[in-house]
């Protein structure tokens, strides 16, 4: 694993926005960074890629287990919602993809820091913008990247299984969350799939029918949702949920993933497993991260080192619940800190995204590097 730096393309501004990729340029700074690349040898791309297969793995049977153990608690579930995320479960509902984050520098194996698995974003970059980099710049080497086509290929999948028309909801201000869902819509319509488009604050409830309907009052049969589910069960419609026919991607039971409690959970499952970090609810000895449960964004973070805190941001946060999980630092090189973000599509591991920050906390504003294997 090397960071490479080299000259950007003079026209990328054009090449990018061709494909779509509008935000590549946030609050005036960049956020799609091509002034060079990280390499990757095909042994690591292996490792990481048994990494995220198995965490993944791992992950489901962590569900079954607060699941059969009743730990909603932990997770700041409602009584009320906790037979609904059961049956969700249960009926084996569907999940479309999730993206695991990792501390990893390619001597040691990837530790997992947590696993965005319910409104993850920097897919449509991750998979079709940095492609589109390499056929450039690089056309003879390769990438751990397949998302395009697993994602086609998991579209057609739930096609199969009779999901025949989706709706795919976002807020329209928000040109990320825009852009990542369009690009999911675009996915599944070429799957086969009838798709629309909404603005989620159009969405509506018809008490009557018992469903959720769009702004014309169709009903909405299936909803793939950029909102997170702590949000949807802090709304006013909640309760709604609970009776809807709408079904969801993803589905409820996703958010026992997005949480951080999660990582409690793993490690007291498999302390031997060399991909997970100790973590506890209880202050950690040692060097720790300190993290809200619910935490978006790398907000209300805590860096502890030696005894200091070396790295501390602010948010709206603070409140929850913490959990504490043992520090192991990112990557670092002339750049900055690197967070490797590595996707699953169905149950698959099959591409890689990069953050860089020159702050140890990686936030919404961190630049995407691309990468290769060399």
């Amino acid at each position: 694993m090397q960071r490479i730096f080299a000259p950007p393309r003079p026209d990328w501004r054009r090449d990018v926005e061709e494909t779509g990729f509008t935000y590549h340029t946030i609050d005036g700074e960049p956020y799609w960074d091509e002034a060079g690349w990280f390499e990757f040898s095909m042994a690591e791309i292996e490792e990481l890629e048994l990494a995220t297969n198995t965490l993944h793995e791992w992950c489901m049977r962590a569900v079954q287990v607060v699941i059969d153990d009743d730990r909603f608690d932990e997770f700041q579930i409602p009584e009320s919602f906790r037979d609904w995320i059961r049956a969700s479960w249960n009926n084996d509902e569907p999940s479309l993809y999730g993206r695991f984050d990792f501390a990893w520098d390619g001597r040691s194996p990837p530790k997992m820091l947590e696993y965005n698995a319910d409104t993850p974003t920097g897919l449509f970059e991750a998979s079709v913008v940095q492609w589109k980099w390499l056929e450039a710049v690089h056309p003879r080497l390769d990438q751990f990247n397949s998302l395009h086509e697993r994602l086609i290929a998991r579209w057609r999948e739930l096609r199969d299984d009779g999901i025949d028309r989706v709706s795919f909801a976002a807020t329209d201000s928000h040109e990320e969350d825009f852009g990542n869902v369009s690009y999911l819509q675009d996915t599944a319509a070429q799957s086969g799939i009838a798709t629309e488009y909404l603005n989620i604050s159009a969405i509506g409830f018809d008490a009557r029918r018992k469903t959720f309907v769009n702004a014309t009052g169709r009903p909405i049969d299936r909803l793939f949702k950029l909102y997170p589910w702590e949000w949807m069960l802090g709304e006013k419609f909640a309760p709604d949920l609970l009776v809807a026919q709408t079904r969801w991607i993803e589905p409820p039971w996703k958010m026992l993933l997005s949480n951080k409690a999660i990582l409690v959970v793993l490690w007291e499952l498999f302390p031997d497993c060399d991909y997970l970090l100790p973590a506890s609810w209880e202050p950690l000895a040692g060097d720790f991260v300190k993290k809200p449960a619910l935490a978006r964004e790398g907000s209300n973070i805590q860096l502890v080192w030696r005894g200091e805190t070396i790295g501390q941001t602010e948010g709206p946060y603070g409140k929850q619940p913490a959990v504490f999980q043992k520090f192991h630092p990112l990557a670092q090189t002339e750049g900055g800190y690197a967070v490797i973000g590595s996707w699953v599509v169905g149950d698959t591991a099959c591409g890689m995204g990069i953050r860089e920050d020159h702050n140890p906390i990686t936030h919404n504003l961190s630049r995407f590097i691309p990468h290769l294997i060399r």
